[in-house]
């Protein structure tokens, strides 16, 4: 299997989580992103492996990819930094994104590999924003 799949770049702790989207042909980031949390529960209840918060921080990670074009590992980041939604992204400042992202990296004692610029998280703050008003618009 040469090319990687949305799965593929999920740390080793999602394993269970991983083995069933394998199993039920739920590899890419589309179908996740749609997983409903009535389907989440569903998946809970078939395979008790899989726990409530990864399965969530699974469908953030694919919402992140779908509608921002942000990588898997760049979500996966910002989830350690506490954004999990669209709308806390969009809440947010490239100044204090940078500063939480700056706080992991020394509480890990590691220079995270994201290359996440200034400009990049205007960027995805900006497109968040965007979606979370047209959201908005339509209810």
């Amino acid at each position: 299997m040469g090319s990687k799949t949305f799965l593929d770049f999920l740390p080793t702790n999602f394993r269970h989580e991983k083995s069933f989207f394998i199993q039920n042909n739920l590899t890419d980031f589309e179908k996740l992103s749609n997983l409903s949390d009535l389907d989440i529960n569903e998946i809970q209840r078939k395979s008790s492996l899989c726990t409530l918060n990864n399965l969530k921080k699974i469908r953030a990670i694919a919402i992140f990819k779908k509608e921002i074009g942000i990588s898997p590992p760049q979500a996966y980041l910002l989830l350690h930094c506490g954004i999990s939604s669209l709308k806390s992204l969009s809440q947010s400042t490239p100044y204090e994104l940078e500063r939480k992202i700056g706080r992991l990296e020394r509480i890990l004692r590691v220079k995270t590999e994201t290359s996440t610029t200034f400009t990049l998280l205007k960027e995805w703050i900006k497109k968040a924003s965007q979606i979370d008003k047209s959201i908005g618009n339509l209810g």
